[in-house]
């Protein structure tokens, strides 16, 4: 295990092994990676997690040498992850991230993170990732900087990613972030409206509204109601309710009205000065 440092303790002679925590959404992906890990050695595997809030909890409570981190995960994704143990000044342990898809800038996992391993993972590319995190850990290289560049690229890249993929009508569609007006979820699935009189309803493969929301503009999107997310600048009318509470009239075709939880509605006063 690494101490406060990232070094791996020698001192009782021999190879110790790298204490490491995979955390991954996926059961079967969790199970591979831990299969994969056991056969490669020198990594004993000390804590599974399935999502972003179990992996910062796990991190903590371990201080592994080594993190298999899922990029995409609902609510808070891998690099929701590091950003929490960043802000909460928690020692960092050697990252690798594992996706199952390259659209998250691979050549930045390669400058700045451990490794980077795509899903499915590959026998000789698991055992790969394992002796660049002993390398590093070797050389007392410190992920902390790597890692917080990491982060802000990454989350930067996110606000310019503005296209969105909805399914209408058996075909996919790429939406703007900047026309969608609303989207809400009921029994698991989600459908986001976008504005104005040509406006469209289509369904996100998102799972929750958190992971939804996760890949908006946080500075145009706010979670008005628990069943709900609004593009602020798609607000047609703001009508008061009954007890001091407010409903949304939005500008899509059927000016439809949203009700603001009572949680959100000092948001909503500050939002427009009411």
């Amino acid at each position: 295990m690494a101490d406060y440092t990232g070094n791996v303790d020698v001192s009782q002679g021999g190879t110790v092994p790298l204490s490491a925590v995979i955390v991954d959404d996926e059961q079967l992906a969790r199970d591979e990676l831990a299969f994969l890990l056991k056969n490669a050695g020198e990594v004993e595997v000390v804590a599974q997690g399935k999502n972003g809030l179990e992996a910062v909890n796990l991190i903590r409570e371990h201080n592994p040498d080594l993190v298999f981190l899922d990029v995409q995960m609902p609510g808070l994704d891998g690099f929701g992850v590091i950003k929490k143990l960043l802000d909460k000044k928690v020692p960092l342990p050697q990252i690798v991230f594992s996706t199952a898809f390259d659209q998250y800038a691979v050549k930045a996992f390669e400058v700045n993170a451990v490794d980077y391993l795509l899903k499915p993972f590959d026998k000789k590319r698991v055992a790969q990732s394992v002796q660049k995190a002993k390398q590093r850990l070797e050389t007392h290289a410190a992920p902390s900087d790597r890692l917080d560049s990491l982060v802000r690229l990454l989350e930067a890249q996110k606000t310019q990613t503005s296209k969105l993929l909805l399914k209408a009508a058996g075909r996919l569609f790429l939406v703007d972030q900047k026309d969608i007006c609303f989207a809400s979820i009921e029994d698991g699935v989600i459908s986001v409206v976008t504005g104005g009189l040509a406006g469209m309803e289509g369904q996100s493969n998102c799972r929750t509204l958190e992971e939804l929301l996760a890949s908006l503009d946080p500075n145009l999107f706010w979670r008005a109601h628990r069943s709900y997310l609004v593009n602020i600048n798609h607000i047609k009318e703001v009508v008061p309710w009954f007890k001091s509470s407010y409903q949304l009239r939005m500008d899509d075709k059927k000016q439809t009205e949203i009700p603001v939880s009572r949680a959100q509605t000092k948001r909503l006063r500050e939002l427009f000065r009411l």
